[in-house]
């Protein structure tokens, strides 16, 4: 198979403010993507940039009593942190406001104004005769000219959802200043994209769009375009017209351009890859973009318009996605979800994010609703539960009786099922159906701990004559646990990385999913990642939360509680039924250095594993448990004790000292039983 030279970008985020939990979708998407094309052996280049420009980067340094310049470096900085952290693997993360992006956006305008597809025309705008400056929509207020509601927008009212030219509000004000706006005329330049609707009706439908967006974008075309306006006066930061005095270029235009420019400098780092190969009209390499659904019309009509005109090639494809809701409304800064990156790596482990994330992408535009319950279930369940906790039932054994060596040869038969899977996994990530992608895998994880709990491997190496069975099925474990880490590597590439040094092999691509490890030592388990606790969640939210929250009222004890002295207040039946009970198997028991009660306890609740403290040390030596079925508290919060996390609570009875006594159930129970 030909490899494939493939440019791929995201959308260039604004220099006039905090990477949030929107911008982390879609560089999530695109690295998820990006990196699944290197695996896969693909000469895969990932470039991005910070939009620099326009009058809010202007006016907000001058808020801040700085320059533009001061402003752009100083949220660069922050940006390129934020997305390192986030595990984002940009080859080049530039700036809008650079030498190439100048000369790209003079050269393509040259080249537009030389195919007669630049016009001019005067335009009367609402002016602040205070500042001395055009204002854009955002900038004026006034009174709706439909439903009379004050304080709208210059060109839609929040209140009744009309648009409307900005001349036409009702006493309208600079938010500038205060002072009322003037209307003044100018000179502006326009791109004839009216010119261009036979050649976008045409490539709207070749396949570089997804369904949904070519048919949004028919309703335009349907309904004629209009020329694009791509000029501003001064005072404006930004690229200068050429040939213009006091004339820039709207920062939608260079934008875009960005990706060229900052394409451009990588190109000239490396030395030895050509910008024309990816860039001139007739390339056969590949130029993705990710974006969101909101600036589809500047990236599936004025961009490959504009690109074509000035003799360029037009994008392979635009992969646009939905916005972000979270617990099912918009992001909120009284709320606490409108989270920036920084406030969520303050408190979460970022490949928490990049899982979830993937769990809901789909290769459509709808909407993604982050429901932050479900986001802590999903990530114990599947990543902690399933996936590492194949590992973790698994490696103890090899380690301790077969000297960390796997078997000579795989013996189930699922190894191969869930290799015959990879041609499937593969489509699923270039097609950006991640969504089904990952339940794919964790169907697999769930065979796995079921084939696990069945061969009984912690029962099964007390009796003897059963060594080689116990080494086959623990042996297979691993090399499952490698096939499902393989598939999942592009979403959590830290977890990958550590799970390759536990398992001592190099960095894994996607043919290496394919070969099993036989006779193959490998290095002692250490926890891989922990789970997502509540009370971080909290914490999180809290911090992104503008307004201080309301103290919780003190829960009252009426008169007509029944107490009874040394016992607490009655409980609802409801409240007792939020208590997931669950009998588990006791697969390991050992000591604590330093107490002088506690046990740590490893269970095995049939789907994953837990590590318990539990002070009966008084009453169990740890040989005596292995093996044995107690009832635990399955859903109790996790508790950070000075030995260690505690993730559970096996219940216990009796008066203390030596007679304290273990639940146990009767025999046959299944690990992981609901206790009803």
């Amino acid at each position: 198979m030909t490899k494939r030279d493939i440019l791929v970008t995201s959308a260039l985020p604004n220099a006039n403010g905090s990477i949030h939990l929107g911008h982390l979708l879609e560089h999530i998407q695109t690295d998820i993507w990006v990196r699944f094309q290197r695996m896969s052996g693909q000469n895969c280049i990932y470039v991005c940039a910070d939009d620099t420009h326009g009058t809010a980067i202007m006016l907000k340094a001058e808020e801040r009593n700085t320059t533009p310049e001061a402003l752009i470096a100083e949220i660069k900085a922050e940006h390129e942190a934020d997305f390192g952290d986030f595990h984002i693997s940009h080859d080049n993360y530039y700036s809008t406001h650079s030498s190439e992006n100048e000369a790209f956006s003079g050269l393509i305008y040259n080249k537009l104004k030389q195919a007669g597809q630049i016009k001019t025309k005067s335009v009367a705008q609402l002016y602040d005769p205070e500042r001395e400056i055009f204002l854009a929509d955002r900038f004026i207020v006034g009174t709706c000219p439909k439903c009379k509601a004050d304080d709208q927008y210059g060109d839609n009212c929040e209140a009744c959802g009309a648009t409307y030219d900005a001349m036409d509000l009702i006493n309208p004000q600079s938010k500038l200043s205060g002072a009322e706006p003037v209307e003044k005329a100018s000179t502006h330049f326009f791109f004839a994209l009216s010119n261009f609707t036979d050649f976008l009706t045409e490539w709207t439908r070749s396949g570089a769009l997804q369904t949904q967006v070519a048919n949004k974008l028919a309703e335009w075309l349907d309904a004629g375009l209009k020329d694009w306006d791509i000029s501003r006066d001064a005072p404006y930061f930004g690229i200068e017209i050429p040939g213009e005095t006091g004339k820039y270029f709207y920062v939608w235009l260079d934008a875009p351009i960005g990706y060229m420019a900052s394409f451009k400098n990588y190109c000239d780092q490396q030395g030895n890859i050509n910008f024309d190969d990816y860039w001139k009209s007739d390339s056969q390499h590949e130029v993705h973009h990710f974006i969101g659904k909101d600036i589809i019309n500047f990236h599936a009509l004025f961009w490959p318009a504009m690109l074509k005109s000035a003799d360029y090639r037009t994008p392979t494809k635009v992969h646009a996605h939905g916005f972000i809701t979270v617990n099912g409304q918009k992001m909120s800064k009284s709320r606490g979800t409108f989270i920036n990156a920084r406030a969520y790596l303050d408190h979460l482990n970022p490949e928490y994010l990049r899982y979830y994330y993937a769990s809901k992408l789909t290769a459509s535009i709808d909407d993604i609703d982050i429901n932050l319950d479900d986001f802590v279930q999903k990530v114990n369940s599947d990543l902690v539960g399933k996936v590492v906790n194949i590992a973790s039932r698994c490696a103890g054994f090899i380690k301790k009786n077969y000297d960390a060596t796997l078997s000579a040869e795989p013996k189930s038969p699922l190894i191969q099922e869930f290799i015959s899977q990879s041609g499937a996994i593969a489509k699923l990530y270039e097609e950006g159906e991640y969504s089904k992608l990952i339940r794919e895998v964790m169907a697999m994880a769930d065979k796995a701990n079921q084939y696990i709990a069945e061969c009984e491997p912690w029962v099964k190496i007390k009796q003897p004559g059963n060594e080689i069975d116990v080494h086959n099925v623990c042996s297979d474990g691993i090399n499952m646990y490698r096939i499902l880490i393989g598939y999942l590597k592009p979403v959590i590439p830290s977890l990958a990385e550590k799970s390759e040094q536990f398992l001592n092999v190099p960095s894994m691509h996607w043919g290496d999913i394919k070969k099993p490890l036989v006779n193959h030592k490998i290095n002692k388990f250490k926890p891989i990642i922990t789970r997502a606790e509540t009370d971080k969640v909290d914490a999180m939210v809290a911090a992104s939360t503008e307004t201080a929250p309301t103290k919780p009222a003190e829960k009252v004890v009426k008169a007509d509680e029944q107490t009874v002295e040394g016992i607490s207040p009655q409980i609802e039946f409801d409240d007792f039924a939020k208590v997931d009970l669950r009998v588990v198997t006791i697969i390991n028991a050992e000591s604590v250095e330093g107490a002088d009660k506690l046990l740590r306890l490893t269970l095995d609740l049939g789907t994953e594993t837990r590590n318990v403290f539990a002070g009966i040390k008084s009453k169990y030596s740890p040989e005596q448990l292995i093996g044995k079925q107690t009832v635990m508290v399955a859903n109790l919060a996790p508790r950070k004790m000075r030995f260690g996390i505690s993730e559970g609570m096996v219940l216990a009875a009796g008066p203390g000292g030596s007679d304290i006594y273990l639940l146990e159930p009767h025999t046959g129970a299944a690990a992981g039983m609901k206790v009803c």
